[in-house]
C-alpha cells in the first residue's frame, strides 16, 4: 500500500483566481537529468502517469501554508498547489525544498516573491530589516502610514509581514482595539481600521491563521467596522452573534470540524461583506484569502462526506414520519446548502460527493420529501433535486425507471416533479419555470448514453412516454375540451405555454415516441385549440407547436394534418386578426411561406383545395399566390405527366452521355409509376440532349418517310444515325394495348440486349430512342400522339396488326405522319 503521507493533490491556478484540481497522486523529489536538477515529481494514484514534474529553483519563491500545503509560482501566471493528506509528508518535502535553497525549514516562505528596483536592493542592503514602531496609542497614525507606504512595493510588503509575524504585533494590535472602544477613541479606530485592511492585502497565510484564529477573528471584524468614510461604524459583529445561529440539525461530534465550519463562515463573512470591494490594483493581493476559504471548504466537504454517521442519520430522520416538520425543515435546508458547497468543488472531487450521496439514498428521500405538503421543504428539495440533475441526469433517469418496476405512476419521482410544476403557487410560476428545465434536461437525447449492450434514449423515451407524458399533457388535454380554451387566467396560460414550449422541444429532439403520441392521442389539434386564446404569446406557442412538425416535412405528420383539417384554426386565426401587422400575423405567413418554398406538395394541394376562397384576397404578400402557382403547377404535370419528360429532353444544348446516364434513364423508365402512364400513353425517355428540338422532329420525318420502304427482306435497314458516342448496354421495350379503343393501359417489360451494337432496340442508336436513326428490328414502330405530344412505341410481335398497318401504308390511307408536322411547328413556336 502506498504511503499516505506522500499522497498530495495537485492544484492549479486558474484565470478566475480559482483552484482547479489535477488530480490525486503521490509525491517524491528526485533528481532529473533533463531538467538538470532536484525535482519534484507527483505520478497519479490511479494510472502512474505523471502529474507534475516541476524542477526545484533556486530563485522561486515556495510558500508553506496551514500545515500541509506548499505553494508557489512556475511562471509569471502560473501557479501551483499541492495540498498533502498529512503534516508530516509536507513537512518532509518542505525540507527538501529548502535542503536545494538553503533556507531554514522553520520558515514558511523561501524566497521574495517579485524581484526588487535598484533602490530597493540598496535600501534592503542598507537596513536588512523593517522596524515597527511600539504598538502605543499614540503611534498608531504612525503604523497607518507605514503600512499604506508598504503596500505598493512586493520587497515592503515582505519585510512588513515578516515583522509582524516575528513580533506578535496583530495580538498587541487587537488589544489596543479593546483600549480604543473603551475609551471611545475614534480616531485611534480609523487608524486600526486602516492597519488591518492593510494587513489583508499583504496577502500571507502565515498571517491570515493568526487573524482568523478563534481568539482573534471576531476583534479583526470589530475593527473593520469603523471604516473612516462612514458617518457611523457597521455592525458585523452584533450581526454574527446574535442574529446568524449556528444550528446542528445532527450533533457534529468532531470539534476540529465544528470549529472549521465557523471559521469558514466568518471568513466568507469578511469576503464578502466586510472588506470594501478591491480595486483592480487590490484584486490579486485577495488571491491568499480565497485560497484559505476554498481549501476550508474542501475541507469541511471532506470531512462530512467521510462521516458515515453523521449522513446515515441525517436520511433516516428525512424520511422518518415522526420526524416533525420544523426538524425535517431545517435537515433539508442543511442539505440543500450541503450540495451548495459541493458546487465549489472541482470535477473529481465533485463525483466523489454525489456518488456518497447517491448510494446514502438521496434520491428516495428526495421522493418522500416532494410528497409533503410543506411548500417550503418542497422548494428546498426541489433545488436539491436540479443540484443532482445538472450533476448527472443519467443517475435519475437510471433511478425512476427502476422504481417503475415497483411503484404506481402517480408516485414516481419524476411524476412529482411535474405534478409541482402544474400546481406551482407562485403567480409568475418561478418554481414551474426551475421544474420545466430540469424535465427538458432529463429527455434530452444529447446527455443520454449509449453502450453496446443498453441504449438509454430509448429505454428512457418509452419509460417517459408510457409513464409520465400523460401527467404531463393533462393540463393542455382539460383546458381544449371546446373549440375555445376553458380557463384564460393569466397564471394558466402561461402554465400551458411552458407545457408547449417542452412538447415542441420533444417534437425536434425525439422521433417516433412523440409522433405516435401526436397522432394517436390528437394533440396538435387540441393544442391549435389554443390559437383562439386571448394571450397572444399561448397562440404564439400553439403555432409554434405546429411549424416545428411541418418543418420536418413527414409524410406522416402531414396526412394527419390534412386528415383532421388542421390548418382551419390557423386560416381563423389569420383571419380574425385582420389587417394587424403583429408578430401572429408575420409567423403565420412565414409557415405557409415554408411550405410553398419547400415545396411540400401535399400540404400545398390541401391548402388550396380547401382555403384558397379565404386567403385569395390577400395581395400584401405573394405567398398565398406563390401556393396557388405551385398547386396549378402540380395540377398540370399530374394532369400532364409526360410534360416534365419532354422538358427534361430540351432542358440543356449540351449534355455528355456515357453509361452512367444510361443506367439513371433505364431506372427512371423502371420506376415510373403506373398512373403516370395511362390511355395507353408512353414515358418518352430523356435521350441525347445535343440535339435540339428541330432535329429531333427531323429525324422523326425521316423515320416515317423510311417506314414506307418497303423490300422483301425481313429487316428494313435505315441509315445510320448522325449521333456519335459511347454505346451503352441496350433493353428492349414492349406495350401491350389495343389499337381499336386507343386508351389501354400500357403494362412495362424489360429484357436485356445481347448486343451492344447502334441497332439495339431502346440503344441511344436505335428507333427506340427519339432523335436517334439505326438499323431496326423486324418490330414495326409507330408514333402516337395525344394532346399534341408525341412518343415512340415499339409495339409486340403481331403479325395481324403489322399486316393491316402494312395494307394502310400501301392504300394510302396513313394519317399519323401528318402528326409530326403539327407537333413540329408547336416546338418551333
Amino acid at each position: 500500500m502506498a504511503d499516505t503521507r506522500r499522497r498530495v493533490k495537485v492544484y492549479t491556478l486558474n484565470e478566475d483566481r480559482q483552484w482547479d484540481d489535477r488530480g490525486t497522486g503521490h509525491v517524491s523529489s528526485s533528481y532529473v537529468e533533463r531538467l538538470k536538477g532536484m525535482s519534484l515529481l507527483v505520478r497519479a494514484e490511479s494510472d502512474g502517469s505523471l502529474l507534475l514534474e516541476s524542477k526545484i529553483n533556486p530563485n522561486t519563491a515556495y510558500q508553506k501554508q496551514q500545515d500541509t500545503l506548499i505553494v508557489w509560482s512556475e511562471a509569471e501566471n502560473y501557479d501551483l498547489a499541492l495540498s498533502f493528506q498529512e503534516k508530516a509528508g509536507c513537512d518532509e518535502i518542505w525540507e527538501k525544498i529548502c535542503q536545494v535553497q538553503g533556507k531554514d525549514p522553520s520558515v514558511d516562505i523561501t524566497q521574495e516573491l517579485v524581484e526588487e528596483s535598484e533602490e530597493e536592493r540598496f535600501d534592503d542592503m542598507s537596513s536588512p530589516g523593517l522596524e515597527l514602531p511600539p504598538c502605543e496609542l499614540s503611534r498608531l497614525e504612525e503604523l497607518a502610514e507605514l503600512v499604506a507606504a508598504s503596500l505598493p512595493s512586493p520587497l515592503r510588503r515582505e519585510k512588513l509581514a515578516l515583522a509582524l509575524e516575528n513580533e506578535g504585533y496583530i495580538k498587541k494590535l487587537l488589544e489596543l482595539f479593546h483600549v480604543c472602544e473603551d475609551l471611545e477613541n475614534v480616531e485611534g479606530l480609523h487608524h486600526l481600521y486602516e492597519i488591518i485592511k492593510g494587513i489583508f492585502l499583504l496577502n500571507r497565510t502565515a498571517l491570515f491563521e493568526v487573524m482568523f484564529s478563534e481568539e482573534c477573528i471576531m476583534d479583526v471584524i470589530g475593527c473593520l467596522e469603523y471604516d473612516p468614510t462612514l458617518s457611523l461604524p457597521r455592525k458585523h459583529r452584533e450581526f454574527l452573534t446574535k442574529t446568524a445561529k449556528f444550528k446542528e440539525v445532527i450533533p457534529i461530534s468532531d470539534p476540529e470540524l465544528k470549529q472549521k465550519i465557523h471559521q469558514t463562515y466568518r471568513v466568507q463573512y469578511i469576503q464578502d461583506m466586510v472588506l470594501p470591494t478591491p480595486s483592480v490594483f487590490e484584486e490579486n493581493m485577495l488571491s491568499t484569502l480565497h485560497s484559505f476559504i476554498f481549501f476550508n471548504k474542501v475541507e469541511i466537504v471532506g470531512m462530512l462526506q467521510e462521516d458515515e454517521k453523521f449522513l446515515t442519520e441525517l436520511f433516516a430522520q428525512l424520511t422518518d414520519d415522526s420526524t416533525d416538520d420544523d426538524k425535517r425543515q431545517e435537515l433539508v435546508n442543511f442539505l440543500k446548502e450541503f450540495c451548495a458547497f459541493s458546487q465549489t468543488l472541482q470535477p473529481q472531487n465533485r463525483d466523489s460527493f454525489f456518488k456518497t450521496l447517491s448510494n446514502m439514498g438521496i434520491l428516495p428521500a428526495l421522493e418522500v420529501i416532494l410528497g409533503m405538503d410543506d411548500v417550503q421543504v418542497r422548494s428546498a428539495a426541489t433545488d436539491i433535486f436540479s443540484y443532482l440533475v445538472e450533476y448527472n441526469p443519467s443517475m435519475v433517469r437510471e433511478f425512476v425507471m427502476q422504481e417503475a418496476q415497483q411503484n404506481d405512476d402517480d408516485i414516481l419521482l419524476i411524476n412529482l416533479i411535474i405534478e409541482h410544476m402544474i400546481c406551482d403557487p407562485d403567480p409568475e410560476l418561478g418554481g414551474a419555470v426551475q421544474l420545466m428545465g430540469l424535465l427538458r434536461t432529463l429527455v434530452d437525447p444529447e446527455n443520454m448514453l449509449a453502450t453496446a449492450n443498453k441504449t438509454e434514449k430509448t429505454e428512457f423515451l418509452s419509460f417517459f412516454y408510457k409513464h409520465c407524458m400523460h401527467v404531463l399533457t393533462a393540463p393542455l388535454l382539460a383546458n381544449t375540451t371546446e373549440e375555445k380554451p376553458s380557463k384564460e387566467d393569466f397564471q394558466t396560460a402561461q402554465l400551458l405555454a411552458l407545457i408547449l414550449e417542452l412538447l415542441t422541444f420533444c417534437v425536434e429532439h425525439h422521433t417516433y415516441h412523440i409522433k405516435n403520441y401526436i397522432i394517436n392521442k390528437d394533440i396538435l389539434r387540441r393544442v391549435l385549440v389554443l390559437m383562439g386564446s386571448k394571450h397572444a404569446f399561448v397562440a404564439l406557442c400553439a403555432l409554434r407547436f405546429m411549424r416545428k412538425i411541418i418543418g420536418l416535412k413527414d409524410e406522416f405528420y402531414n396526412r394527419y394534418i390534412m386528415k383532421a383539417f388542421l390548418f382551419e384554426a390557423v386560416v381563423k386565426a389569420f383571419l380574425n386578426n385582420g389587417s394587424r401587422y403583429n408578430l401572429l400575423n408575420s409567423a403565420i405567413i412565414e409557415m405557409f411561406e415554408f411550405i410553398r418554398v419547400e415545396d411540400i406538395k401535399s400540404l400545398t394541394a390541401h391548402v388550396i383545395e380547401n382555403y384558397w376562397k379565404a386567403l385569395e384576397d390577400v395581395d400584401y404578400v405573394q405567398t398565398f399566390k406563390g401556393l396557388k402557382l405551385r398547386y396549378e403547377q402540380q395540377r398540370e404535370r399530374q394532369d400532364n405527366p409526360k410534360l416534365d419528360s419532354m422538358r427534361s429532353i430540351l432542358r440543356n444544348n449540351r449534355y455528355r452521355r456515357d453509361a452512367r446516364t444510361l443506367e439513371e434513364e433505364e431506372e427512371m423508365w423502371f420506376n415510373t409509376e403506373e398512373d403516370e402512364m395511362e390511355d395507353g400513353e408512353p414515358v418518352i425517355l430523356p435521350t441525347d440532349k445535343s440535339k435540339n428540338d428541330d432535329e429531333i422532329m427531323d429525324h422523326f420525318g425521316k423515320f416515317i418517310e423510311r417506314k414506307k420502304l418497303k423490300d422483301g427482306d425481313e429487316k428494313e435497314v435505315l441509315t445510320k444515325s448522325t449521333l456519335t458516342g459511347r454505346q451503352s448496354p441496350s433493353f428492349k421495350l414492349s406495350f401491350s394495348s389495343s389499337t381499336s379503343s386507343g386508351s389501354s393501359k400500357p403494362s412495362l417489360t424489360s429484357q436485356s440486349a445481347s448486343s451492344n451494337s447502334p441497332g439495339s432496340p431502346g440503344s441511344p442508336g436505335s428507333p427506340g430512342s427519339p432523335g436517334s436513326i439505326a438499323k431496326s428490328t423486324p418490330h414495326t414502330a409507330a408514333i402516337t400522339t395525344k394532346g399534341g405530344l408525341i412518343g415512340l412505341v415499339d409495339y409486340p410481335d403481331d403479325d395481324d396488326e403489322e399486316e393491316e398497318e402494312e395494307e394502310e401504308e400501301e392504300d394510302g390511307e396513313e394519317k399519323e405522319p401528318s402528326a409530326p408536322l403539327t407537333k413540329k411547328s408547336r416546338l418551333g413556336s
